[in-house]
C-alpha cells in the first residue's frame, strides 16, 4: 500500500501538528521511502533532488527515536558547510523542542571553547562539520559510545571538499552496529563504493536520471559576449524583477568584482563568501532573507545546501563546472513543489556546455533573447526577422 500521510509513516502526533503549522500536510516521495527505513534503524543511501524535504526525511524519525532520558549524544549529523549545518540545527531545534530533545551545533569557524562547554550539557543530537566534530572527538569532548546513528548530508560535497579522511575517522570512532545514512541530490560512484565499505545491506532510495531536477523549474539561457555579461544580468533582473535571486560565479575572486559592478548599475547585491566567519555569513543571509538585498553573489561552495524559502530565481553568471553543479545550483529554486527559474548567461563558445547539461540531465534548457523591453524565444526573433525580410521583398 502506498503510504501517503505522516500518520501512515508512524510519525508521532506532536510532530504532525508542528508540520501542519508550517503547511506541511503530506510527505514528499523521499520522505515516504526514507522515514520507515530510518525509523527501523537500517543503513540508507538516499538520492533525491534538492528541495524535496531530505532534511525532514531523516530528522523526523531520528528525533522520534531519541531517548530523552539519556544525557549523551545519540545522533550525529555531518554537513559540508557551516551554513548548511546551522540550517539543520534550526530545523532540529524547531521540531525537537516540544519533545525535549537537546541539539548542539559543532561547526568550524565558531568558538571551540564555547562548544566544549555546551557539550557538558549532554546534547542528544549533535550537528556539525567533519573537521570540528573530529577535533572534538580527538579531544575526548564528544563521546561517541552512545551515538547510534550518523547521517551525512550532501555526502558527495563532503567528500569532494576533501573531508573524506575526517569523515571516515568519525565512522571508526562510533559503534560497529551504528546506523549510517547518506543523503544527497547527486550520488557518485565513489560515494557508493564508500557506502559498500561502511554500510550493512543499505536501503537504496534513488531517483531516475531524468528526475534529478524538480519539474517545477524552468531552464533558460541567454547568449552574449563575455564583456556584456554584467549588463545582460542587469537587464534580466530589470525585466523579470525577482524579489530575490542567487547569482552564481565560478571563482571566489570574481565575487567582489561582480558585487561591485552590480551595485554600480543600481542593483542591491551582497557577496557570500564560503570562508567568511559564521557571524558574517549569518548577517548577509539574514539581510537577503529579509529582502534588504535582491541579489546574493556566491560560488558553489558558499551556497551549497542553502535553503532560501520561496527563492524564485537562480542566475548562472558563469556556466556550472559540470551537470552535478547545475543540479545543485538550479535546486536552490523550485523547492517543495513551488515554481522557479534557472537562467544561465553564456558566450557563443559556451553553448556546447548547455547542450551537454540538457542531454545529461534530460531536461529542456531553452534559449531566450531580449529585445523591445521583453524576453522572447530565440527562434521567434529569427522568424520575425525573416518575416520582415519577406515583407520588404514583396514591397519591391
Amino acid at each position: 500500500m502506498l503510504m501517503s500521510t505522516f500518520q501512515d509513516l508512524h510519525i508521532a502526533e506532536p510532530f504532525i501538528s508542528q508540520l501542519a503549522e508550517r503547511n506541511i500536510t503530506e510527505p514528499s516521495p523521499v520522505q515516504i521511502e526514507a522515514i520507515p527505513a530510518m525509523m527501523e534503524g537500517k543503513d540508507v543511501i538516499a538520492q533525491s533532488q534538492t528541495g524535496t524535504g531530505k532534511t525532514l526525511a531523516y530528522l523526523l524519525p531520528l528525533l522520534q527515536r531519541i531517548d530523552t532520558g539519556k544525557k549523551n549524544p545519540q545522533v550525529l549529523v555531518l554537513a559540508p558547510t557551516q551554513e548548511l549545518a546551522m540550517q539543520i540545527v534550526r530545523v532540529a531545534e524547531t521540531y525537537g523542542e516540544r519533545s525535549g530533545v537537546t541539539v548542539q551545533a559543532l561547526i568550524g569557524g565558531a568558538a571551540l571553547k564555547r562548544q566544549v562547554e555546551k557539550l557538558k550539557l549532554h546534547p542528544q543530537l549533535a550537528i556539525g562539520t567533519p573537521g570540528r566534530v573530529l577535533e572534538l572527538i580527538r579531544m575526548r569532548k564528544l563521546k561517541m559510545h552512545e551515538v547510534r546513528t550518523i547521517v551525512v548530508d550532501e555526502v558527495d560535497q563532503i567528500f569532494r571538499l576533501g573531508a573524506a579522511k575526517d569523515t571516515e575517522e568519525i565512522f571508526k570512532s562510533a559503534l560497529r552496529d551504528r546506523q549510517l545514512a547518506f543523503f544527497s541530490a547527486t550520488m557518485t560512484g565513489q560515494i557508493r563504493s564508500i557506502a559498500q565499505e561502511w554500510m550493512t545491506e543499505p536501503v537504496t532510495i534513488g531517483i531516475e536520471p531524468d528526475k534529478r531536477i524538480a519539474p517545477t523549474i524552468e531552464h533558460l539561457y541567454f547568449v552574449c559576449e563575455e564583456r556584456d555579461k554584467i549588463d545582460t544580468l542587469r537587464r534580466l533582473v530589470r525585466l523579470y524583477e525577482p524579489k530575490s535571486a542567487i547569482v552564481f560565479v565560478n571563482d571566489t575572486d570574481s565575487i567582489a568584482e561582480w558585487t561591485e559592478k552590480l551595485q554600480y548599475v543600481g542593483l542591491t547585491a551582497e557577496p557570500l563568501y564560503g570562508d567568511a566567519n559564521k557571524q558574517e555569513r549569518a548577517q548577509v543571509l539574514r539581510r537577503f532573507r529579509e529582502g534588504q538585498c535582491q541579489l546574493l553573489i556566491a560560488t558553489d561552495v558558499a551556497a551549497r545546501g542553502l535553503d532560501i524559502e520561496g527563492l524564485p530565481f537562480v542566475f548562472n553568471a558563469d556556466p556550472p563546472l559540470d551537470a552535478e553543479h547545475y543540479v545543485h545550483r538550479a535546486g536552490r529554486t523550485g523547492r517543495m513543489g513551488k515554481k522557479g527559474t534557472a537562467v544561465t548567461i553564456i558566450t557563443g563558445r559556451e553553448r556546447f556546455i548547455i547542450e551537454k547539461f540538457a542531454k545529461q540531465l534530460q531536461i529542456d534548457i531553452r534559449e531566450k533573447v531580449m529585445y523591445s523591453g521583453k524576453v522572447h524565444p530565440a527562434g521567434e526573433r529569427i522568424r520575425r526577422n525573416q518575416g520582415a525580410g519577406k515583407r520588404q521583398k514583396s514591397k519591391r
